[in-house]
């Protein structure tokens, strides 16, 4: 069986696709020509033929999507490509259709660390402001009468275009499908009660305008007209939110979008997890002292030399992301690519090699059934595959095939 654009058998710890071909899921490659140009997507083999012939080069956006640059021009002749959006407050959906074929399925975790980390920073303010007892009074800085968002609100809204605007540097999208949440009204006085209620309402419409502001044409649909376009294409939906498949949120994204599209059936229901990389402030020191009394630097968004979230491959180690550093001992932490969990402090800079920086850790899942016998009923289970070509391949491409450990 051969591997999807990967030289190597080993698939742990990887976010590269492993089979570049199931049985009714193809996969779909995004291509841009030399100048960034999006164009429409082609098949893994056509990306392994253009690759051996010299004729593009392999890269990998924000979202660790892997996608072919074209050493051309080349003048596009697109399709329609629509993108569809189920929001969630702690996973989305996301889907991109075409007229007959499906592109892409992405199940994206919500950001839901900013909340806290503003309680923190507000906190933080106001213990040193209440030492500087000569601080003057501030007139000019107040956010009273002007539009305003909640940081946690923008952060979930924001994400969700960024998400798009990724897709779109690397697809032809032309339409997106949003399901418009609806939140729940009461009648006020004077008919401003409405206007910005909700932190859903307000945060809702400034994701609208954001995706208009990159050209898209904005299709709105409500919850029910979704179940309907569920039950018309004859696809169910799991009740397990945090389930990583096909049917836990990237189903209604595809219903919707396929609705504008046109598309009659999923032609590909395997799906990229996504986690966004989560980056701390830079703090004079940290909040809580040390033995001795001393308070450490604390955050930032570079680690001797190298941005935090880096994918580097370890001597030791193996794939993983770039965190933290020590001063003193001039080493940075090294963690896991996909549950981001510590592996060392201890590592130099000189032992790790530098593959690649993602905003967003992403897998590829597949299922497969474990097999039956007694007891419970079968579940299917994550399987891991590889993350990077291996160092040491001129395009990062297999033209052979590759096995199971």
């Amino acid at each position: 069986m051969q591997w999807y654009l990967s030289l190597s058998r080993h698939r742990e710890g990887s976010y590269h696709p492993g089979p570049d071909l199931e049985k009714g899921n193809p996969l779909r490659i995004p291509v841009v020509d030399t100048r960034g140009v999006a164009l429409m997507p082609c098949t893994p083999a056509k990306a392994r033929h253009l690759f051996r012939s010299a004729q593009a080069k392999p890269k990998r956006n924000k979202l660790g999507l892997f996608y072919v640059q074209l050493c051309y021009e080349q003048e596009p002749a697109n399709q329609p490509l629509v993108a569809g959006i189920d929001p969630g407050s702690t996973f989305e959906g996301f889907s991109v259709v075409g007229t007959q074929e499906t592109v892409l399925n992405l199940m994206v975790e919500a950001p839901h660390h900013v909340k806290e980390a503003m309680e923190t920073r507000r906190t933080m303010r106001r213990a040193r402001r209440y030492r500087k007892w000569r601080r003057p009074k501030r007139f000019t800085n107040r956010l009273k009468r002007k539009q305003r968002l909640p940081p946690s609100t923008r952060s979930r809204w924001e994400a969700k275009a960024r998400v798009v605007a990724h897709l779109k540097s690397i697809l032809p999208l032309t339409d997106v499908v949003v399901e418009d949440v609806q939140a729940v009204t009461r009648q006020g006085q004077g008919g401003k009660w409405n206007a910005a209620f909700s932190p859903v309402q307000v945060g809702k419409e400034h994701l609208y305008h954001l995706l208009g502001a990159m050209g898209l044409t904005v299709h709105l649909r409500e919850g029910w007209q979704t179940k309907a376009l569920r039950e018309h294409y004859g696809l169910k939906k799991t009740k397990s939110k945090s389930k990583q498949s096909f049917e836990s949120h990237a189903v209604d994204a595809w219903v919707m979008a396929a609705a504008v599209s046109g598309a009659d059936h999923p032609t590909c229901t395997r799906l990229w997890y996504m986690v966004p990389a989560v980056l701390h402030r830079r703090q004079l020191h940290r909040l809580q002292a040390s033995k001795g009394g001393e308070r450490k630097p604390y955050g930032g968004t570079r680690s001797l030399g190298l941005k935090r979230g880096t994918v580097v491959k370890h001597t030791r180690y193996g794939i993983g992301t770039i965190g933290g550093f020590d001063r003193k001992r001039n080493t940075v932490s090294v963690h896991a690519y996909r549950t981001n969990k510590r592996l060392t402090q201890g590592a130099k800079v000189k032992q790790c090699c530098v593959l690649t920086w993602v905003a967003f850790r992403s897998w590829l899942v597949t299922e497969r059934t474990m097999s039956k016998g007694k007891g419970k009923p079968p579940t299917p289970a994550p399987y891991k595959e590889r993350l990077l070509p291996p160092q040491g391949s001129s395009h990062g491409v297999s033209a052979g095939g590759g096995s199971d450990e």
